[in-house]
């Protein structure tokens, strides 16, 4: 399995499709980065060689890509910075509700988590 910027991408697949296990790279960049490299994008990715690999790592440094941990710190932060000024946004995530304005009355269970009933309980006889 060929590893790139510290993700083993799965050697099977065509190269177009494997560079999307790098977090901060989807299919757009994907096949950007394959045509500036000038990379079959029909190749497998055990078919790359060492000289193709560094084609593709100078490519994303090139284009001062942020992609894998500090895409995720990044996003960490974010989200630390709205929960620390107090906005509407942070306070929603604190509590892990819907940030976007969707309902909660009804729905919302993937945010909200699974039902919790509270109250009736039978008793034992």
């Amino acid at each position: 399995m060929p590893r790139l910027l510290g993700v083993e991408i799965p050697a099977k697949k065509k190269v177009s499709y494997s560079l999307r296990y790098i977090y901060g790279i989807g299919p757009v960049r994907a096949d950007q980065i394959l045509q500036e490299a000038g990379i079959d994008p029909n190749l497998r990715a055990q078919e790359l060689t060492e000289e193709h690999l560094n084609k593709i790592l100078n490519i994303i440094t090139e284009h001062k890509w942020v992609v894998e941990g500090d895409l995720r710190r990044e996003l960490a932060a974010n989200l630390k910075r709205l929960q620390a000024i107090n906005c509407y946004r942070g306070i929603r995530h604190r509590r892990s509700l819907p940030v976007r304005g969707q309902r909660t009355s009804t729905n919302a269970r993937t945010r909200k988590g699974p039902r919790k009933t509270v109250g009736v309980t039978k008793a034992k006889e």
